[in-house]
């Protein structure tokens, strides 16, 4: 059984990489007929997408916590948006054969660094099937050829949906390694992909800690990263009050299970009395568990006291820590590149001093000013959709969509030069 899966893995492994050259020669036309084509072809077959995904739902239901449960389910409305998703990448510019820099040297010799395809990639992904679509459309549009290998809990929608999107392709000329799904749930194939640096020049987890941990011990494949999402927001003693409620409630409320959202509230001590009771009142209100420190505890009895832990986790459920912070902005930003996980950080000030401070001294991938930290997405970054957001700092950094997933080479041109 081992060898049977190594050699599926192995064989779309080479499919990819023999497609990968074709595949990043496909002008744009062809690329944004495919993505529409596909996008159409989805839309069109919601139904059966449907079905599957209630398999799905109804196979893993009582083993998902609400908020992965949330990530697995899928509605019209949702398959609606992942096909404005694809038509919004299909009009993006092309990634591909853009001059990013040039210039001469004092020997004629013209140099230019053009954009290029990554190559193969492949994406690793639990519960959200959403990704699957994704994921091949933004690895069209940038010229790569694409391996998925979903979780158990989205195999069936995952699985149609890519062959949704393969007879698309399959309608203008493009090879079948351009898009392809490992076609099993067991966890070895996950192990084979990993070691495959002869076929797959990068590899991108997306799950939960475990998975990020696994990949990036095992992998011989370059990794961008895309680990938990510790979010902060800070409201800073300038803050406006209701500003600060409509985005404190926002950025953990909206959908408390994405990476995007808020997981801990800093606030200065001099606006805790002001400004948190109205916050708390409304996260009383949506059922969601409060964890504060003890001055946070002071302000309404059903608050639980947080721990040390608490400050360090990524809760993906109607559960929020909040925090004093008594010596304002430098505490703050320290507490957040102690605890956090460099994903999304905000401020709430009208403070230009403070702000700035924040904004440049954050060390994560997006930082926020007066804005939900729910915003930390490709589609709301213009970018049509997005394979994650990389809280890695090599290659792509934060919202991962079509032009971070090129690459560069040179070209020198000149007329006869040779080096003495």
């Amino acid at each position: 059984m081992t060898e049977a899966i190594e050699k599926i893995v192995s064989k779309i492994g080479v499919t990819a990489n023999k497609a990968s050259h074709s595949v990043g020669s496909l002008d744009v036309v062809t690329k944004n007929k495919a993505l529409e084509s596909a996008a159409e072809n989805l839309l069109s077959n919601k139904d059966i997408i449907l079905k599957e995904n209630e398999k799905d739902v109804e196979e893993h239901k009582s083993k998902l916590t609400p908020a992965l449960l949330d990530r697995l389910i899928l509605d019209e409305k949702r398959i609606s948006g992942m096909c404005e998703g694809i038509i919004k990448i299909s009009q993006l510019d092309d990634p591909v054969g853009n001059v990013l820099d040039e210039w001469d040297r004092p020997n004629g010799l013209k140099i230019q660094k053009v954009s290029v395809p990554l190559g193969v990639i492949g994406v690793i992904y639990e519960s959200r099937p959403n990704v699957a679509a994704d994921a091949a459309a933004l690895c069209l549009k940038s010229g790569n050829t694409l391996i998925l290998r979903g979780g158990s809990e989205s195999f069936n929608s995952s699985s149609i949906i890519v062959k949704i999107m393969q007879e698309s392709y399959k309608k203008f000329g493009i090879k079948l390694g351009a898009l392809q799904n490992i076609p099993t749930t067991d966890r070895s194939a996950v192990g084979y992909l990993l070691k495959m640096d002869k076929y797959v020049d990068v590899i991108i987890p997306r799950g939960g800690k475990s998975l990020i941990e696994r990949v990036s011990s095992e992998s011989r494949v370059h990794v961008i990263k895309h680990l938990d999402g510790i979010c902060h927001t800070y409201i800073e003693k300038t803050a406006d009050r209701e500003i600060s409620s409509s985005i404190a409630y926002n950025a953990k409320m909206r959908r408390p299970g994405i990476c995007g959202a808020t997981e801990t509230i800093l606030c200065d001590e001099e606006v805790i009395e002001s400004h948190l009771p109205i916050i708390i009142e409304k996260f009383k209100k949506a059922d969601c568990e409060i964890r504060g420190d003890a001055k946070v505890c002071e302000l309404d009895k059903s608050i639980k006291i947080a721990n040390s832990k608490d400050w360090e986790t990524e809760y993906l459920d109607k559960i929020i820590s909040i925090k004093t912070i008594e010596n304002g902005v430098k505490e703050a930003v320290d507490h957040i590149n102690n605890y956090g996980s460099g994903h999304t950080d905000a401020i709430i000030s009208e403070n230009e001093s403070s702000t700035e401070y924040f904004l440049k001294n954050i060390d994560s991938g997006i930082v926020m000013h007066n804005t939900s930290t729910q915003f930390a997405d490709g589609g709301e970054f213009g970018m049509g959709a997005e394979i994650g957001i990389s809280t890695s700092k090599v290659h792509a950094r934060g919202p991962v969509g079509v032009a971070q997933l090129t690459s560069y080479k040179y070209k020198v041109r000149g007329n006869g030069q040779i080096r003495s």
